[in-house]
């Protein structure tokens, strides 16, 4: 219909394209479809990043390569030491894989090896030495408590929970894996025999793996037989690093003898107060 100069459409549907308007005057217009992109894309950058990637406005700094461009540069280098406090500079130590791990923990339980610095030097990890003691300090205070439990009960005495157990499995394992590696790398550095700190930190780290299974094996509540267990469990712990550092440790000249054995008891320590503190029931 035409009122007032208008022209109105009515009960018309509209599907793609709106139909040209006779009038001469007034210009067709028609909706063509847009092109649609796909979000997010599919590519996938290195072993721990995921498929989605963030849009170029995003900030890349993470995903950056190093030296690529004379501004990233600069501002590593204006950064300095400031740069290891940043999230960034650690990536590289978590950028592992499941089969990785489980290779690694594999090589763990075969101590006489002694390949296991070999097969990390250029891929040494921190993932794995992290989730190895947080799992061995929560498989450490509800083994130790359930221990406890069972030896009150079948005496009929009262039983407390002892929360000190995760705060002293914590300092204990943590502790360990961070300041003998640390001690360790300054004493190989006096010798003249220096050795990656990040390699020190991961080989200790998987070191203490052993000790997982050997925590579950201590519920039995036999006295020789929990004894047995950490002996086995810190001689076989020991060894894993000992044998490890030793083709390091030989160029430190006539001192490698004493830095291996010190290695070595000092593990098998570990073992032992593990033993006495978390598997020592009196009632």
């Amino acid at each position: 219909m035409m009122s007032g100069g208008y022209t109105s459409i009515d009960n018309q549907k509209v599907s793609g394209s709106v139909p040209a308007v006779s009038d001469p005057g007034r210009i067709p217009v028609q909706f063509t479809d847009s092109g649609l992109q796909t979000f997010p894309p599919s590519g996938v950058q290195g072993k721990i990043s995921g498929g989605a990637q963030p849009p170029r406005d995003a900030d890349d700094s993470f995903s950056r390569p190093v030296g690529g461009s004379p501004r990233g540069s600069e501002e590593s280098q204006g950064s300095g030491w400031l740069h290891k406090f940043t999230v960034a500079a650690y990536k590289p130590y978590f950028d592992v894989d499941t089969s990785d791990v489980l290779d690694r923990l594999k090589e763990s339980l075969y101590p006489f090896r002694g390949t296991f610095t070999e097969k990390t030097a250029t891929n040494p990890d921190l993932y794995g030495p992290f989730w190895i003691c947080t799992t061995l300090i929560f498989v450490a205070a509800s083994i130790g408590t359930f221990v406890t439990y069972i030896a009150h009960k079948l005496r009929d005495k009262e039983w407390n929970y002892d929360i000190n157990l995760i705060t002293w499995s914590a300092g204990v394992f943590y502790g360990y894996v961070t300041l003998v590696p640390l001690v360790l790398f300054v004493i190989l550095k006096y010798f003249s025999a220096p050795s990656g700190l990040v390699q020190l930190f991961c080989l200790y780290g998987y070191s203490l793996f052993i000790f997982i299974p050997a925590m579950c094996l201590s519920v039995v509540p036999l006295e020789i037989f929990r004894w047995i267990i950490a002996g086995v469990a810190g001689f076989m712990s020991a060894t894993f690093v000992a044998l490890n550092l030793k083709a390091h440790i030989t160029s430190a000249g006539e001192s490698w003898f004493l830095i291996v054995a010190s290695i070595f008891i000092l593990q098998l320590a570990l073992s032992v107060v593990l033993k006495l503190y978390l598997f020592t029931v009196s009632v």
